[in-house]
């Protein structure tokens, strides 16, 4: 058996050593680019109005008619030197200090935890609506340690589990399963439990369940993990009254009190898409975003793009998303490396996961989760994440070999099929 694994081992990376180095796939870049851009432009135009329904609300004049715009813009830069980084520092040292990573994730939630609710430093803890998510950090804004702790898992799963797929393990109960099992809980407990966020514990297990699928878990072990994770989603949402409401609001659907804020918010959503008619009513004519949808600059903000650019732009939105995510889709198809093809697995599934869970809610056909729109809401945190998570993808789109790697090739000997193993920027006649 250790024979057979060191041949494994060896013939991987004899065909890693022949996928040379070239150009990445600028279109991730792209795709990204263009979606923070119209970020951007929807802050600048329904910024005024937020501001007015904060001053209006709290009694101040704080806000500035371009104070949501400028927060944004800072964001936006913090992102793209995320991602600059994440493109550039090589691969590998992230790999090696996943576990770093990811226990840097966990003592962020725990301190947050202390902080939020053992001693209660509002100076340090931010906490909304009875829920402790993020550390103040000033006139800086807030930290949300959930992202980071997201990141971190991501790379600790894909060293874990792509080290397990070519050990020939990832279905070992003992050695495989349930350790990732104890980790991944850990985590779910510190979001859903402690951090009350429902939303982005969905979103990572989404996440983890892309990877798994990838990784080659069985379709049994991944169905039965998915039903046991199905079950502890419904005990997570019995032990907390507002995810009942949230639920009960769905089912009830149009016939829900309007005194209900689900109800109210899922409604007045709906108004905003539906009033943006075919193409729109403009920039800065937004009505919904002038204090009636909660959350617009935030959860919401699909629901008023609908609103200002109309059914066509919605289209436009997530044809931007599609091609995203496909293009992620492509470069984990032509990875060597498994470990490698699970982080970027893991960024499908985390883009895809946010975008679903975020337009599925305001069109009304899940429960509010309070996830945001990925590139495109406001708020920092899960931008600068997001934007670190697609650097890296870009960095490792450099190393796709010429050829498809999803139909269980990617630990075969390069002897007899070598043209699979090329580069996709290099010529024929390069290779002896």
């Amino acid at each position: 058996m250790q024979s057979a694994r060191r041949r494994v081992s060896e013939a991987r990376n004899s065909a890693i050593s022949v996928v040379r180095r070239h150009k990445p796939d600028y279109q991730i870049a792209l795709y990204m680019g263009l979606l923070m851009l119209l970020g951007l432009i929807i802050m600048y135009a329904i910024g005024p109005q937020r501001a007015n329904v904060l001053n209006n609300a709290y009694g101040t004049d704080y806000y500035g008619s371009t104070y949501f715009f400028i927060k944004q813009t800072i964001s936006l830069f913090l992102a793209l030197v995320a991602f600059a980084v994440a493109a550039m520092l090589p691969y590998q040292l992230l790999q090696k200090h996943a576990g770093k990573i990811l226990a840097g994730g966990f003592i962020a939630c725990v301190i947050l935890f202390l902080f939020g609710n053992v001693v209660h430093v509002d100076a340090i803890a931010q906490c909304s609506l009875g829920a402790c998510r993020w550390f103040n950090l000033g006139p800086l804004g807030s930290l949300q340690p959930a992202e980071f702790l997201k990141f971190g898992l991501l790379l600790f799963a894909a060293g874990f589990l792509g080290t397990r797929a070519q050990q020939g393990l990832i279905n070992d109960r003992s050695q495989t399963l349930i350790p990732f099992g104890i980790v991944v809980g850990v985590a779910l407990v510190f979001i859903i439990v402690i951090q009350k966020d429902m939303g982005t514990g969905i979103a990572l297990a989404l996440i983890l369940a892309a990877m798994l699928l990838m990784a080659g878990v069985k379709l049994r072990i991944w169905l039965a993990l998915g039903a046991l994770m199905f079950v502890v989603g419904i005990l997570f949402i019995l032990i907390a009254p507002h995810r009942l409401e949230r639920v009960a609001t769905f089912f009830s659907g149009d016939s829900g009190s309007v005194d209900d804020a689900g109800a109210y918010h899922i409604a007045h959503a709906k108004i905003a898409i539906g009033s943006g008619g075919l193409t729109g009513v403009g920039i800065g004519n937004s009505v919904q975003a002038t204090g009636y949808l909660p959350e617009a600059i935030n959860d919401s903000v699909f629901a008023i793009m609908g609103e200002t650019f109309g059914f066509v732009g919605l289209v436009a939105i997530l044809a931007l998303f599609t091609a995203l995510l496909l293009r992620l889709l492509k470069v984990a198809d032509h990875l060597v490396d498994i470990r490698l093809k699970l982080i970027v697995a893991g960024v499908f599934g985390w883009l895809g996961a946010h975008v679903i869970l975020n337009v599925g809610a305001m069109i009304g056909i899940i429960p509010l989760t309070g996830i945001t729109l990925p590139l495109l809401s406001f708020g920092g945190t899960s931008m600068v994440f997001i934007a670190a998570a697609l650097g890296l993808s870009f960095q490792l789109s450099r190393y796709t070999a010429f050829g498809s790697k999803l139909k269980g090739n990617e630990y075969e000997s390069p002897d007899g099929r070598r043209g699979i193993w090329r580069a996709r920027h290099t010529s024929r006649r390069g290779i002896s």
